[in-house]
């Protein structure tokens, strides 16, 4: 999901933050006695074998699932180049990707009403699909990620259930199609459209979204944001190689193409088989280049007030989710797996906050994964986290499985209770409304 808010001016983003307490903020609880929070060297390395066998140190007792949705029609072609068929036929569902659900609000009420999915509905590609709508091709990318959950956790380990059980599994995704769709073909994967009951999909109204930055949700962060979006196209090698690629394919300067829309077009034409100009084939790794770096100005790590702006709450409920299955406090005991259905723009913050960012796009169904394990001899709880498949070890943490603590405290410092969040996003007091 590329969003760019109004263009505006920064101010004093720093003082503004301090006097809310936004900086420093506290780490969450410490976990139950039951846990022990003894631990020596050779407990933070990670063991050879799995959470299934015995001889593991350590036991898997919940897993959270943050991904991206699949591969999708454009947000918006580039206009004047080679315009390709988007055709409804590129949308049809395998049949393997069905299971019975139902679209609810987070009280398991009524789906909200999706003004982002408004918006995309009032223009369509050439072709007659509307832009950002999963495909054929997506949804098959997403099954494929629910059967490797599945190979790990129901076959390797004998973690979850072999079928679907609300009682086992939360899914949340952000009000959108494309991620609703998502989670939907995942299920179908992971439990091979076994299922005991409906599977519920959560979502909630665009004001209260915390799957992506919301610009809408928090004046603050639109503000502060909005003129990084603008600029971000004006820094100099940006802006030359910009000038270059727009005269190659004759774009008119009126028509405000970027970096990151060229590379939304061209990889979602990939993902397809579908063709683009060949002058863009001489531009395909830089096009992907300045679309990062665009990406990596705008959310601009180096300030953490801006990604607890952009991602504070979700990790908050990351974190809460590790709290309460440690403490047994959870409302439902049996919740072993929390799977978030969301989009680039939620993954790059993430890694940005997890220290782990690769100056690499997150491709279409890249997913981060947090396991929390405890040891079976101490007791103390651990957090392995997982991107794209692989393991990575957070700065800030001694070992790949990370103490909870440990791990908490690396997050301490982006992680935002939603009263906090609020408080924040409405205190714009000083600053230039866009």
């Amino acid at each position: 999901m590329l969003e760019s808010p109004t263009i505006t001016t920064r101010s004093a983003m720093r003082n503004l933050l301090t006097k809310a307490g936004v900086l420093g903020s506290a780490s969450v609880a410490l976990g139950s006695m039951l846990w022990s929070q003894k631990n020596t060297d050779s407990d933070r390395v990670a063991s050879s074998g799995t959470a299934a066998d015995p001889s593991s140190a350590y036991e898997l007792k919940l897993v959270q699932v943050l991904f991206r949705h699949g591969a999708r029609t454009p947000l918006k072609s580039i206009p004047n180049v080679m315009e390709v068929q988007w055709v409804p036929t590129l949308l049809e569902p395998p049949a393997h990707t069905h299971i019975n659900h139902v679209v609810t609000d987070l009280r398991g009420g009524p789906r909200p009403s999706a003004p982002v999915e408004d918006s995309y509905r009032r223009n369509t590609l050439t072709g007659g699909t509307f832009p950002g709508q999963l495909t054929t091709v997506g949804m098959q990318q997403l099954y494929e990620l629910g059967e490797r959950l599945r190979r790990k956790y129901v076959e390797e380990v004998p973690f979850l259930s072999s079928t679907f059980s609300p009682a086992e599994v939360y899914v949340r995704s952000t009000n959108i199609t494309r991620t609703i769709e998502s989670a939907r073909c995942l299920i179908a994967g992971l439990f091979q459209q076994k299922q005991k009951e409906i599977v519920h999909i959560f979502t909630t109204e665009a004001q209260s979204e915390i799957l992506y930055p919301n610009y809408h949700g928090c004046k603050l962060l639109k503000i502060l944001s909005s003129h990084r979006w603008a600029e971000s196209s004006t820094l100099p090698d940006i802006a030359a190689d910009l000038q270059s690629i727009h005269d190659a394919l004759g774009i008119a300067a009126h028509q405000h193409v970027d970096f990151i829309l060229i590379r939304d077009d061209m990889v979602a034409r990939e993902a397809h088989g579908l063709p683009y100009p060949p002058v863009l084939d001489t531009w395909r790794d830089k096009v992907e280049q300045r679309a990062v770096e665009m990406i990596h100005y705008i959310y601009e790590p180096s300030k953490r007030e801006n990604l607890q702006l952009c991602v504070g709450p979700l990790l908050h409920t990351m974190l809460t989710n590790l709290d309460e299955k440690v403490q047994g406090t959870s409302s439902e005991p049996n919740r072993k797996l929390f799977l978030y259905s969301a989009h680039d723009t939620t993954l790059i913050p993430c890694l940005m906050a997890l220290g782990i960012f690769d100056m690499k796009w997150p491709p279409y169904a890249a997913d981060i994964t947090l396991e929390l394990h405890q040891h079976r001899q101490t007791n103390e709880a651990f957090v392995k986290l997982s991107y794209a498949g692989q393991d990575h070890l957070i700065p800030g943490c001694s070992g790949v499985y990370c103490p909870l603590q440990e791990f908490k405290e690396a997050l301490s410092a982006y992680s935002l209770t939603s009263e906090l969040y609020q408080s924040v996003c409405n205190n714009t007091e000083g600053l230039t409304k866009p």
